[in-house]
């Protein structure tokens, strides 16, 4: 657990999202499923894409590249290091640029 805590601390811990899958899983295998899951959710972004996000007042444009994401003359590894770069503060880069479809709601018994 200390070793965790440091790491996270360095590093920065999980967003919120992810604690939530945790905290509903049952056992590490249906956490393994979960995220699966929620990997496929994803809007499906192939080489040659451009996402735009309005932030601070300017459209942001980030190029989708067979190896990483394009921004402002460097390529990023992950969309998320795109969406640092532009915000400065840590973002799920998917759900910055609005490729996570909204969770479907349960329906209400």
């Amino acid at each position: 657990m200390l070793a965790y805590r440091l790491q996270a601390d360095q590093l920065g811990d999980l967003d919120g999202e992810s604690q939530r899958l945790l905290d509903r899983s049952t056992s590490p295998e249906d956490a393994g499923q979960r995220a699966l899951d929620l990997g496929r959710r994803n809007a499906d972004v192939r080489p040659g894409t451009v996402l735009g996000r309005e932030w601070n007042g300017q459209i942001q444009r980030v190029a989708v590249l067979a190896d990483g994401f394009a921004w402002n003359g460097k390529t990023y590894p992950s969309l998320s290091k795109a969406a640092f770069a532009i915000t400065g503060t840590c973002w799920n880069g998917p759900k910055f640029f609005g490729l996570r479809e909204k969770p479907e709601k349960a329906a209400a018994p």
